[in-house]
């Protein structure tokens, strides 16, 4: 089924919000986002027309997988102030808070971005990510547990329910 192009257009900006979460630079993250867009293009044909985002999402996660893993090493995080949606906050907090999702692991902070900055729910993150729900769910809350460590034992606040 031929993907509409306006919708792809539309996902860029959240795509280009999850890699650079991922990778930790701008232009991993970018470069990144340009192949998946290619993928997509080239593979529209296996797309089924049900979620496109969904299907973008895991083409990505997938490239960032084999980006992350020929690298092999971990790259510092240091452009998670994008991602972390506090832009407009007080400067020591978006410090605290981009530290914080610094120290998460890629298996912790790929299904928090996907819900709690991306708004998937944990079936979708689930779908995108190829795990189970339940594997989900307990990636995020040790990621929760995590960053309210980091973050000074700050209250630990529900990120979304389960749909």
């Amino acid at each position: 089924m031929p993907i509409d192009r306006r919708e792809l257009e539309r996902l860029i900006p959240s795509l280009r919000r999850y890699a650079r979460g991922l990778a930790g630079d701008r232009a991993t993250a970018d470069d990144m986002v340009q192949d998946c867009l290619v993928r997509a293009l080239d593979r529209e044909r296996q797309f089924r027309g049900e979620n496109l985002a969904g299907w973008v999402f895991a083409i990505l996660t997938n490239i960032s997988r084999s980006t992350l893993r020929s690298a092999r090493r971990q790259p510092p995080r240091g452009d998670l102030d994008e991602v972390s949606g506090t832009t407009d906050a007080d400067p020591a907090t978006r410090v605290a808070i981009v530290a914080a999702l610094a120290g998460l692991s890629d298996e912790q902070l790929q299904p928090l971005l996907l819900t709690a900055v991306e708004g998937f729910s944990y079936r979708e993150t689930a779908d995108i990510l190829k795990i189970p729900i339940g594997t989900v769910m307990s990636r995020i809350s040790r990621a929760r547990t995590a960053l309210a460590e980091r973050l000074e034992g700050a209250p630990v606040v529900p990120i979304r329910r389960i749909k």
